[in-house]
């Protein structure tokens, strides 16, 4: 078939890929004219290294994936945008699904497919995008096959999760959902599930997401929970966990990525019943002023403090540093509220020599972004009165707290994520401080 993608960021460039690699013709659309231009010379922006040879793969294959700045007639429009949260009105911004399905509908033929892989409030497919194709198509729904199927994939594992995960798939009517099931099941090693309509497959998506942001919230409460007891939070989860019955997840200094944070508030676009995952939200989203509160706590003021922060990206291991805690931090530390706009925060570097205000130095091994204003490790520690291991990146597990402590002026470190060794870094002279 000839598959026309519809949005190549992240998501987009793995399933463009995915299709292109099992023999399909794959034409790759997006407006971004430097992601066409970098995908023409074979540079993907990626730094995950099986995704790269994936989309090399693809790009080399005929045929194969062909970016293009231009949507081309296909059997098969996948919409893979972006969807982001305004939290200035509390609604999803859809734009840019009804800018993807304006670019479709004239292109569109009868009994061709249209997939949205977006994650999108419940009903966008069949009452957002829907009526845009046949606005625009003079088609019905019904004579095109319309249909939802969500991405469930975790960065710095997609590829084999894009084979191997489950996926959801649901259609306008059940045409449309047999016409999805079968262009997934070839390239698909999970299993396929029927939802009852495209509006389920929406809700299934964000109940995944919704249900993982309270399971996290339960265990970043328990955990402030315990230190006003004396106790220390982790032991306590990991001993309640013994139970057959019971898994608690760890805490953390807030919940970041482009999903978990934002997905749950979609299912309040048609429901005012949101109460617990409204409070999950509120208690996440204070884990930053809660570090913030630590720090403090330690140091006795942050007025004229040097703190380091180590790692920008959501999670370990990973580049992405979408809504991460570790720029959440940062935020707190200047006084700012939670923003969980794609925009980074800017991260100071000097405090304008009054020594009044808190200076925040922030790393990352993973993260490459000239707008945040990240510095070496060292430089980050150098002088630092605290420092605070935000992301659990593998090259903080085995930091040297004798090496550190030659840099650091103070001994303060709020090991936010459980990455270090608490008896080696005490003995070193550290305060260490667990979330």
């Amino acid at each position: 078939m000839k598959i026309c993608v519809h949005g190549i960021g992240y998501i987009g460039l793995a399933t463009a890929a995915l299709f292109a690699n099992a023999g399909h013709e794959v034409v790759g659309f997006d407006v971004n004219s430097e992601t066409i231009a970098r995908l023409r010379a074979r540079d993907p922006r990626t730094t995950e290294s099986d995704l790269r040879a994936f989309v090399l793969d693809a790009l080399d294959r005929d045929p194969g994936f062909v970016p293009s700045d231009e949507p081309v007639a296909a059997d098969v429009h996948f919409v893979c945008v972006p969807t982001p949260f305004d939290h200035a009105d509390g609604r999803a911004d859809l734009s840019y699904v009804e800018q993807a399905g304006a670019a479709i509908a004239p292109l569109l033929r009868p009994g061709d497919t249209v997939v949205l892989e977006s994650t999108v409030p419940p009903g966008t497919t069949e009452g957002v995008l829907g009526p845009v194709l046949e606005a625009g198509s003079g088609l019905r729904v019904g004579e095109f096959l319309l249909a939802h199927c969500p991405e469930t994939v975790l960065p710095g594992n997609i590829v084999h999760e894009l084979r191997h995960n489950d996926r959801i798939v649901g259609g306008a009517d059940d045409a449309a959902t047999d016409a999805a099931v079968a262009l997934y099941e070839p390239v698909v090693v999970g299993a396929i599930h029927r939802a009852p309509d495209a509006t389920t497959a929406e809700f299934v998506k964000l109940a995944q997401n919704a249900s993982r942001d309270v399971a996290i919230a339960f265990a970043n409460e328990l955990a402030r929970v315990a230190r006003d007891y004396g106790v220390d939070g982790r032991t306590a989860i990991e001993l309640a966990n013994s139970h057959p019955r019971v898994s608690v997840l760890q805490p953390g200094p807030g919940v970041g990525g482009h999903c978990i944070p934002v997905d749950p508030l979609f299912l309040g676009h048609g429901s005012d019943s949101l109460d617990v995952m409204a409070a999950a939200r509120r208690v996440n989203d204070g884990m930053p002023d809660y570090v913030v509160g630590l720090l403090r706590e330690a140091l006795g003021t942050l007025a004229g403090k040097t703190v380091a922060v180590l790692g920008v990206a959501y999670k370990g291991n990973v580049d992405d540093a979408r809504n991460s805690p570790g720029l959440q931090l940062v935020a707190a530390l200047h006084g700012l509220p939670p923003s969980h706009e794609d925009a980074p925060v800017p991260t100071p570097v000097t405090d304008g020599g009054d020594g009044s205000a808190t200076v925040v130095r922030a790393t990352d091994p993973h993260v490459s972004d000239d707008r945040l204003g990240l510095v070496p490790l060292e430089a980050a520690l150098a002088g630092a009165d605290a420092a605070v291991i935000a992301a659990e990146h593998d090259e903080y597990r085995v930091l040297d707290p004798g090496t550190v402590a030659d840099l650091m002026t103070g001994r303060v470190v709020v090991d936010a994520k459980a990455t270090l060794d608490p008896a080696a870094w005490s003995a070193a002279g550290f305060e260490l401080i667990r979330v």
